[in-house]
């Protein structure tokens, strides 16, 4: 066997061959990754030690930077802005607290800021993607905060958006009142607090995507949001995406990804 293995030996060279083989396989790799790290690296745009924004991430996934405005200063906030603006014309802020809403506007005249979705939008939104309509489902008015989160991020990136709002299960003949309207949309997404019971409902009636949007809201044992998550987690009617608590931006991205693949398969048939 030694004798075999032997460097001048067909067994031996063969492992030699393969060895050289993967060498040159490793090598290959490590380029590849280092031109990627380069192109990275080349889309980042960084502001002094605390932020370094992704310019290229509408390219990678569709979906472009959210300024997640929560515990940041609003001098950060509008420095962020300026330099996404600066880049790609469009920028999306969230969670935004109220009171910085004077500062930004100063800022950004022609910005729009919404206080009911605690979020703002600078720059013009992008091309509509036409014939695509997403509809936008609250059990209750509480709910519309997490709701108009979403229909921001989604109008912004060119998205028709259906609102049919204060529908809950304590008044179910609301939700059936506005048949045809949830109908006629591609994707719906879902909001509810308290025992978040409305997804599984409408995921029982329609056969449309469903992303379940749970929210903050409701009394002790709603916890924050938890009872109304577990509840969507574990719903029986199947086909429910479900997102984390309050996030309407998790939300839109699913929808806006599940239209963008069906306009690109209709555009290729």
């Amino acid at each position: 066997m030694k004798k075999d293995l032997n460097p001048g030996s067909s067994i031996g060279r063969f492992y030699k061959m393969q060895n050289k083989k993967s060498r040159s396989a490793i090598h290959r790799n490590n380029q590849s990754i280092h031109k990627k790290a380069q192109l990275h690296s080349s889309s980042l745009h960084t502001i002094e030690e605390y932020a370094k924004l992704d310019i290229s991430r509408r390219d990678r996934t569709s979906i472009p930077e959210v300024i997640y405005c929560e515990n940041k200063s609003v001098e950060r906030i509008i420095a962020i802005a300026k330099a996404l603006y600066a880049k790609q014309k469009l920028v999306l802020g969230t969670r935004c607290p109220k009171e910085f809403f004077p500062q930004l506007k100063k800022a950004f005249p022609k910005g729009l800021f919404l206080k009911d979705a605690r979020s703002f939008r600078i720059g013009k939104p992008l091309p509509q993607v036409s014939g695509r309509r997403i509809g936008i489902v609250s059990a209750g008015t509480t709910d519309i905060t997490a709701c108009e989160e979403a229909a921001l991020v989604l109008e912004s990136l060119g998205v028709e958006v259906q609102r049919v709002f204060d529908v809950g299960v304590a008044g179910i003949h609301r939700l059936f009142a506005n048949d045809m309207k949830l109908r006629d949309c591609d994707v719906l997404i879902v909001a509810a607090g308290m025992e978040g019971a409305l997804p599984s409902v409408i995921a029982g009636l329609y056969p449309q995507p469903i992303i379940a949007l749970p929210t903050s809201v409701g009394y002790g044992t709603a916890l924050s949001g938890f009872t109304a998550l577990f509840a969507m987690l574990t719903s029986c009617a199947p086909g429910v995406s479900v997102v984390n608590i309050d996030n309407g931006v998790g939300a839109a991205a699913a929808a806006f990804k599940i239209i963008s693949l069906v306009v690109a398969d209709s555009a290729h048939k």
